[in-house]
């Protein structure tokens, strides 16, 4: 299999002596979802900021597709994060003044795409989220469950190698939450690779491996089995 991103030795390091990160080792492969959990605190979402360019580490390499990019400059890292890496976060982060399909055309008309083909890809991908008939509504009309389902559609656009996702559930009802496990389950079964960090057990099972992290360290691994939809079957019937 493809290593699609890897870390060796990532670190971030802050005053005082904190270490959110340190001396992490990490390879995802090609079509892979991981889960990191870990209590509130561990680094969880440093590292994820860290494999994503928002954030700089303090020592250690990151590569994404073989290529070298812990140490891009600000316009580099910048394009890459548009075009490389898809974002999701916990609260959303969409833009309240523009529609859903605007929010979700928005990554491909800053990597250069011409309008009309952003658009296409935007509506495209509402389509696939289960939410072409709320393109023109505005993120206050929407839930929370439908806004999270306009950022993973917004995460798409320009075809990330890899979509991070910190905590996508973690503002989400139980419903809510299953519509997003599925979105997720369907993402995995197209081949899309994913790193979730999460604190959701349901969101874990989903994934192919789970890693586990305290106090910056990722201490432990496990492969999960059984396959993502058959997981994922089996936690909608527990939660129906």
């Amino acid at each position: 299999m493809t290593v699609v991103l890897s870390a060796r030795d990532l670190r971030r390091h802050y005053g005082g002596g904190e270490r959110a990160v340190d001396g992490v080792d990490l390879d995802v492969m090609a079509g892979e979802t991981v889960a990191v959990m870990g209590p509130s605190g561990c680094g969880k979402s440093t590292l994820l900021h860290l494999l994503g360019g928002l954030d700089r580490p303090s020592g250690g390499r990151i590569e994404l597709h073989g290529r070298r990019i812990d140490n891009l400059g600000e316009k580099a890292l910048a394009r890459l994060r548009r075009t490389g890496i898809g974002f999701v976060f916990q609260s959303f982060h969409l833009l309240d003044e523009l529609t859903a399909v605007e929010n979700v055309e928005m990554p491909a008309l800053l990597a250069g795409r011409s309008p009309r083909a952003a658009r296409r890809r935007a509506t495209e991908l509402l389509d696939r989220v289960g939410l072409a008939g709320r393109a023109g509504a505005l993120p206050s009309q929407l839930s929370g469950g439908q806004r999270q389902r306009v950022a993973v559609a917004r995460a798409l656009s320009n075809e990330p190698a890899v979509v991070l996702a910190d905590e996508p559930t973690g503002n989400l009802d139980s419903a809510a939450t299953l519509d997003v496990l599925r979105l997720f389950g369907s993402l995995h079964e197209a081949g899309q690779t994913l790193v979730i960090v999460t604190h959701d057990a349901r969101i874990a099972a989903t994934a192919d491996r789970l890693l586990s992290m305290r106090d910056g360290v990722l201490i432990d691994e496990t492969r999960l089995t059984g396959g993502t939809s058959g997981r994922l079957g089996s936690l909608v019937r527990l939660e129906d």
